[in-house]
C-alpha cells in the first residue's frame, strides 16, 4: 500500500516538474527567438544595404585619431604572479610603440607581484606600478579606483591628460589593433567593448568541457546577444576586459560618486559601468571589427583572448559572483529603466536564477521519469506519462533544437566547424554549472544581506605558452 501511494506521489511530481520545466522553457526559447530574429534581420539589413555598397571595414583599414591621444590601461593585480610579467610583455609587445601607459595595480602583502610589476617597469617606463593604500583582497572595484587615483597624480604632475582608459584583467591576451582603434572610436563613443574570445584549455574532460563552455557562451553573446542589445537601443554591459572609457566620461562618474568612478561596494562593477555610462546617456558601441583585408576576404577579430577557469569548482564560484552582482543585486542597486528595451535586457541579465530553477525541474524530471520507468520495467507501477501538451512538447523540443543549431553556428564561426561539433556536452556541463553556481550566489547574496561584504574571490590564472592566431 505504501509503495503503491509512493508511486502515485512520484507520478504526480513528474507530470508537476514536467509542466513547470515546459513552460518555462517555452517562454524562454520564445524570447531567444525573439532575440535570433532581430539578429537576422539586422544582420541581413547590413549585407544587402551597407557591406554589398561599401567594403567592410578593418582595423588595419581604420583611419588614424583626428586629435590622437594618450590610453591608459588599468591592470588590477591581486595574486598574479603566475601571469602578470607574461602579460605585460605581451601588450608591450602587441601595442608596439605609442602613447599609452600600462597601470598596474598590487596590494602591499602580495610581494611577488609588486616585484615583478617592479621589474617590468625598469625595462619599459610605459609600466606603471601602483601599490594600493591597504592590504588585499578587497575587490576589484577597489584597486581599479586606486588605478583612477594614481592617473589623477600623473596627469597634474606630467600635465598630460588621458584621453581614454582600457581595462584589461592580468591574464589577458591583448590584441594589436586596441590602442589604435579604441583611440579612434573614443572620439565618436564615450565607451567602446571589444568582444572577448575565451581560450580552451588542454587537459583532462573537465578542463575540456568546463573551458570550452566559456567559449560557446561568449561566442554567441559577443556574436549576437550584444549586438541586438545595441539594434534596440539598450546600454551595452562591460565585459570588465578589453573595455575604453573616454577619461571626461569616467570622469563625470567619479565627480558623482565622491571623486571614485568604480563602486567598490559591487563584485560586477564593470557590467554596472556600462549600464551606468547608458543611463546618463553616454554612447557606447560593440566593436566586431576584423583585423585586416587581404585579396577582398576579411580576417582575424580585434578580441581579447584569455583563459577561463577549466574546473568545475572554479566555473561555479566564478558564475556565482556574476548572478549574485547582476541577477541579485544589481536588480537593488540599478533598479530598473524607463525604455521598454533597456528593461526587456535588464530582465533577461536577472533572470539566472528562474532559469536555474527551470534547469532544475528538468534534470528532476528526468531522472523522475528514467526512475518510474525502471519500476515499471520490473513491475512496479505504470509506465512514466508526463501528461504535457502534444502542442507544448512539440514545440519546446522544437524551440531546444533551434538553440542548439544556433549556438553551433556561433561556435564554427569563431572557432572553426570541428569544435563546434562538441556544442551539445558542453551545454549540458554548462547546465549544471548554472544550477550551482545559482544555489551559492544565492548563498552569498543572504550573507551580503546580513552585512558581510563581498570580497575579491578570484580565479587561479593561467597565461597562454604560445599567442594564438588573430
Amino acid at each position: 500500500m505504501v509503495e503503491g501511494a509512493t508511486v502515485i506521489a512520484a507520478h504526480a511530481a513528474l507530470h508537476e516538474l514536467a509542466l513547470f520545466a515546459a513552460v518555462g522553457f517555452l517562454v524562454g526559447g520564445l524570447d531567444e527567438l525573439v532575440v535570433d530574429l532581430i539578429w537576422l534581420v539586422r544582420t541581413s539589413w547590413r549585407r544587402v544595404a551597407i557591406y554589398s555598397r561599401h567594403p567592410r571595414a578593418s582595423a588595419d583599414l581604420l583611419a588614424r585619431a583626428d586629435q590622437p591621444g594618450r590610453i591608459a590601461v588599468f591592470v588590477p593585480a591581486w595574486d598574479e604572479s603566475a601571469v602578470i610579467a607574461a602579460m605585460i610583455d605581451t601588450a608591450l609587445t602587441q601595442f608596439g610603440p605609442g602613447d599609452y601607459r600600462l597601470y598596474v595595480g598590487c596590494y602591499p602583502n602580495d610581494p611577488e607581484t609588486i616585484a615583478l610589476v617592479h621589474g617590468a617597469a625598469a625595462r619599459d617606463p610605459r609600466v606603471r606600478p601602483v601599490v594600493c593604500s591597504h592590504a588585499g583582497p578587497t575587490n576589484k572595484a577597489d584597486c581599479l579606483n586606486h588605478l583612477w587615483t594614481a592617473l589623477l597624480r600623473d596627469e597634474e604632475l606630467e600635465r598630460v591628460p588621458a584621453k581614454a582608459i582600457l581595462l584589461h584583467d592580468a591574464e589577458d591576451v591583448v590584441h594589436r589593433a586596441e590602442i589604435a582603434v579604441l583611440d579612434r572610436l573614443i572620439e565618436r563613443f564615450d565607451f567602446v567593448q571589444f568582444p572577448v574570445l575565451p581560450l580552451a584549455q588542454r587537459g583532462g574532460i573537465e578542463a575540456r568541457l568546463v573551458s570550452g563552455h566559456y567559449c560557446d557562451e561568449f561566442a554567441e553573446a559577443h556574436g549576437k546577444l550584444i549586438v541586438v542589445r545595441e539594434a534596440v537601443g539598450a546600454a551595452i554591459p562591460s565585459a570588465g576586459v578589453g573595455c575604453g572609457i573616454a577619461r571626461d566620461t569616467l570622469a563625470r562618474i567619479a565627480d558623482a560618486a565622491d571623486g571614485l568612478p568604480f563602486d567598490p561596494g559591487s563584485v560586477t562593477e564593470d557590467y554596472e559601468l556600462g549600464l551606468r555610462i547608458g543611463a546618463a546617456g553616454g554612447r557606447g558601441a560593440f566593436v566586431r571589427l576584423p583585423s585586416r583585408r587581404e585579396g577582398g576576404r576579411v580576417h582575424g577579430l580585434v578580441a581579447v583572448r584569455e583563459h577561463f577557469p577549466a574546473s568545475f569548482a572554479a566555473a561555479v564560484r566564478q558564475k556565482s559572483r556574476w548572478i549574485a552582482g547582476i541577477a541579485l543585486c544589481g536588480w537593488d542597486r540599478l533598479g530598473w529603466s524607463a525604455g521598454f528595451a533597456e528593461n526587456w535586457m535588464r530582465l533577461r541579465d536577472r533572470r539566472a536564477l528562474l532559469a536555474a530553477l527551470i534547469l532544475v525541474a528538468a534534470y528532476g524530471a528526468l531522472l523522475l521519469w528514467a526512475t518510474l520507468t525502471v519500476l515499471a520495467w520490473i513491475g512496479i507501477g505504470p509506465l512514466p506519462d508526463p501528461g504535457l501538451p502534444g502542442w507544448l512538447a512539440w514545440t519546446t523540443v522544437t524551440l531546444a533544437f533551434w538553440r542548439v543549431v544556433m549556438r553551433t553556428g556561433f561556435v564554427a564561426q569563431a572557432y572553426g566547424a570541428r569544435w563546434a561539433l562538441g556544442v551539445l556536452p558542453r551545454m549540458i556541463v554548462g547546465n549544471f554549472i548554472a544550477m550551482m553556481a545559482a544555489r551559492r550566489a544565492l548563498c552569498s547574496y543572504a550573507r551580503e544581506l546580513r552585512g558581510e561584504a563581498m570580497r575579491w574571490e578570484k580565479t587561479a590564472h593561467v597565461f597562454p605558452e604560445a599567442l594564438p592566431a588573430e
